[in-house]
């Protein structure tokens, strides 16, 4: 019965050309838009390198302190808050420190070329998974060592060395000459954790390491063995927060700092909560604009069903009359819809991988690499499917509502 269907669904739709052009059209613009900001949410917190591993994966970025008399002052934590009270913490699997990424200045045949340097330890390297090219991360003992070495990305070796290999040679970066030690492919900039053109060692930052206070310039990276540890991570980190806050010289200090997933970072961030990230709100938000954003091509779909379905009216009283029921014909009608949406659905993921072709090509995005991996392939066809049910159910009930007399005069109930 299915095969039928779809046989008399092909026909119906290059028998209505002018009608199929608009839906597809309508169907395949909405779903582009909505591939092509799927891609971007996933390329940005999904597990991808060198943040693989996200489930397992906890990140402190800020730290606030608020006052009774109203002060409040926020930023990255300081490396003495870290070592103090972060890198003790016993749950976690491995801790690491790194710094925000600074632009400094590099000069290579008289041509200046601006780069992001970002300073770690060496867990940093162990907790995130990043693809060398060439050589490897520097060693504990460069960090202890506070050795002039460094990692660089693929891009920054192009700019330096061409296609010739890197590890080995040196680099002048910010008027400090390194040592290049390992190449790792590019990270997207939308992977803010890891995103960096270049990595040195943090002890080349020594001189910040004594400064006293809450914040400073650094983020601290947290691994579970597991993820059924992150709940254990948060709970011994809140109660080392407490702990801290009753030490605060200035009584009534309020102070607050989490280890969230990068996603809860944000959603925490975007939406300003407090104790909870807020990532059900995150979630409701935006999936309210995607239905908002999905809403109006389905009302003009609808629209143009109901019409599709009154110039139809003497085949479904010709049908109602040798015996069709009112289910037989809502399932062919819903199928029809569902099949002309899967069209549309086909066309968009093509656009959507043009446009995302034409993201990565023009550097809006730095080291984009966007893609219609799985995840957004699956997302996209579910929004299909959904698209298709939702304007094909109203149009399909009208229809069998017509009485085959009526319908054969060409009218509605």
């Amino acid at each position: 019965m299915l095969k039928n269907y779809l046989k008399i669904a092909w026909k119906v739709l290059l028998r209505r050309k002018f009608f199929t052009f608009i839906s597809l059209f309508g169907i395949s613009f909405t779903l582009m838009v909505l591939t092509v900001a799927t891609s971007l949410f996933d390329h940005a917190f999904g597990p991808q390198m060198p943040e693989r591993e996200t489930d397992k994966l906890l990140f402190v970025n800020m730290i606030r302190e608020q006052v009774k008399e109203g002060y409040n002052s926020s930023g990255p934590i300081s490396y003495h808050f870290f070592d103090r009270n972060i890198r003790p913490l016993k749950t976690p699997e491995m801790i690491s420190v790194n710094s925000m990424f600074f632009q400094v200045n590099s000069y290579i045949n008289n041509r200046k070329l601006a780069l992001d340097i970002k300073y770690t330890d060496r867990e940093f390297w162990e907790i995130l998974d990043f693809n060398f090219l060439e050589g490897s991360a520097f060693t504990q003992q460069d960090v202890k060592g506070a050795n002039r070495v460094a990692v660089i990305n693929e891009n920054t070796r192009e700019q330096y060395f061409g296609k010739a290999q890197a590890v080995g040679q040196y680099i002048v970066v910010d008027q400090v000459k390194y040592k290049v030690v390992g190449v790792v492919e590019n990270v997207p900039v939308l992977r803010v954790q890891s995103y960096a053109d270049v990595w040195v060692p943090i002890t080349l930052k020594s001189q910040e390491f004594s400064k006293p206070g809450l914040r400073g310039t650094y983020i601290a990276t947290i691994k579970a063995r597991q993820a059924a540890d992150i709940p254990k991570i948060k709970a011994e980190y809140a109660a080392m927060m407490k702990k801290v806050e009753s030490e605060q010289p200035q009584k009534g200090t309020k102070l607050f700092s989490f280890p969230d997933t990068f996603l809860e970072s944000f959603a925490r961030t975007f939406l300003g909560r407090g104790q909870e990230p807020g990532l059900g709100m995150l979630y409701a938000i935006l999936a309210g604009l995607a239905f908002l954003f999905m809403l109006l091509p389905t009302i003009n779909l609808v629209n143009i069903n109901i019409s599709r379905i009154l110039e139809r009216s003497s085949e479904i009283g010709v049908r109602k009359a040798f015996g069709a029921t009112s289910s037989t014909i809502i399932g062919q009608f819903i199928i029809e819809n569902i099949f002309l949406t899967l069209l549309g659905g086909l066309l968009g993921f093509l656009l959507s991988a043009v446009v995302l072709w034409f993201i990565n090509d023009s550097g809006i995005i730095v080291y984009a690499d966007l893609g219609l991996n799985l995840r957004v392939f699956a997302i996209g066809l579910l929004l299909c499917l959904v698209f298709g049910l939702i304007s094909g159910v109203f149009p399909a009930y009208k229809m069998s509502r017509l009485h085959a007399v009526e319908a054969l005069k060409g009218g509605s109930k």
